[in-house]
This record gives structure tokens, sequence and C-alpha cells, in this order.
């Protein structure tokens, strides 16, 4: 076991990012860490701060979430120091995985994310990702704010059926 606790709860983070194809957002890392009461939100939110300035992890970040990823870097540096994470968090680890993937890769495989063009109107980015393809890339262009936020709102709960919408007005070719 690791003296230093942050040290822990840093390979903890690379750990989980590891283990998934997808980024995780700051509220699924913060669900595990609280419920399984390993360490404080600050606490958690300092290691994740330290693993992005020292080039492990890296962000995306939208208006209401930031994900998470794992770099190159963190990958080695979780194959030189894993083996200091005890089996028992190893194992609530995996399980948390194993018990939540399909809905955290749900919650991170739609994006909806707004901001200001330099014409003055807002631009609308929606995506859907499966693993760490885009399956669709839309950009809208909306006059105010409002209608940004609406969009992204809605994107979610639509995102399926625009793209389903999409595939099937394409592929139909010219109409006879």
């Amino acid at each position: 076991m690791l003296s230093e606790p942050m040290t822990l709860y840093k390979l903890m983070n690379l750990y989980m990012l590891k283990q998934v194809n997808f980024p995780l957002t700051n509220a699924q890392l913060t669900d595990f860490f609280l419920q399984h009461e390993y360490a404080s939100y600050f606490t958690l939110q300092q290691a994740l701060n330290e693993l992005q300035e020292s080039g492990l992890i890296r962000t995306e970040s939208t208006h209401n979430s930031t994900r998470y990823c794992i770099t190159r870097e963190g990958e080695e540096t979780l194959s030189f120091f894993g083996k200091n994470i005890s089996p028992a968090i190893i194992e609530d680890m995996d399980l948390y995985l194993k018990e939540n993937r399909f809905r955290m890769r749900n919650e991170v495989s739609i994006v909806s994310d707004y901001y200001k063009s330099t014409a003055q109107d807002y631009i609308v980015h929606c995506e859907v990702r499966e693993g760490k393809s885009t399956l669709i890339d839309l950009n809208l262009s909306v006059p105010d704010k409002d209608q940004a936020e609406s969009m992204c709102a809605h994107w979610k709960e639509r995102s399926q059926e625009i793209y389903a919408f999409a595939m099937k007005t394409l592929m139909q070719g010219e109409q006879t």
C-alpha cells in the first residue's frame, strides 16, 4: 500500500480511465470515490488537476461537464506504479465499472455544447460518439443564446432520431 494517499488517488483515477474505452466525466469519477468513501470531493479534484497538469490525463470541457481521458504518459505511469494499488481497491473499481459501464458510456456518448461565433450568432455543436469514434458531428448556427441552450438540452433525447433520419435520407439517393 502507498504511504501517500494523493498518489493512490491519482493511480486509481488512471486505472479507471484505462479500463474504459471512452472518457469519464468528473461526476462519474466523483460518484465512485464518494460512494466508496475513498476521498472527499475536494481531494479528488486536486488529484485530477495534478494529473492534468502533469500531462497524465487530458480533459474535454463543455458548458455542463468535464470529461477525462488517460494519455499515453498516464498509461506508462500506470504500468510502472499500478501494482501499488491494493487488490481490494482494484476489485472495488472493477465491480463499479462492470455495474455502471453501460450507463456511463451512454452518458458520455452524446455531447452538445454551444459557443458565440465571430458573426455574433451562436454555434451549436452536437455529437454522438461510440467509443472513440464519432458517428455524427453537427454544427448549427442559431441567432441567440436561448435557442442554443434549448437545442443542447434536446440533443440527448433526440439524437438517435436525428441520426437515423440523416442516415436514411442520405442512403436513399436520388428519388424518381
